[in-house]
């Protein structure tokens, strides 16, 4: 893949969000930007970096070694089951879960993934949902949390 497609693909990212961010409303907003804020700024920056590439095109990448295509295959599963099993699972569970399985692509030792996964998932929600008042799904584990 080289520059100019990785551009194309950019601004094609950049207008699904501006499409898309352009009509997030709150009913109730407190700020004076609202919610639609955030995924505008993040598509204006990635627009103006995909124009950049399509207008410097340096760059041509080598072929990914072999086996690779089929790891990034399997990390995109793994990212959609983690969208699907969010709100089911929990937090603590998907991210557990996510975090086994992206270590184990990423050649992992099992017991170390284990246990990173179980200490990021569970870290993590206490930082975003108790320290930081983000509400995040408890899932199954929703009677013990």
């Amino acid at each position: 893949m080289n520059d100019r497609i990785l551009g194309i693909v950019s601004l094609g990212l950049a207008i699904f969000l501006t499409i898309f961010g352009w009509n997030l409303h709150a009913p109730v907003s407190y700020e004076p930007v609202g919610p639609r804020a955030f995924p505008l700024l993040i598509a204006l920056v990635i627009g103006l970096c995909g124009l950049w590439l399509i207008y410097k095109n340096e760059f041509t990448a080598e072929a990914n070694p072999p086996g690779a295509n089929g790891r990034i295959f399997l990390m995109i599963l793994v990212a959609m089951g983690y969208a699907f099993l969010f709100q089911w699972l929990g937090f603590i569970i998907a991210t557990a879960l996510m975090t086994v399985l992206v270590g184990r692509l990423f050649g992992g030792a099992w017991i170390k993934c284990l246990i990173g996964g179980v200490v990021m998932g569970v870290l993590f929600f206490l930082l975003f949902d108790r320290a930081l008042d983000v509400v995040l799904p408890t899932g199954i584990l929703e009677g013990l949390l």
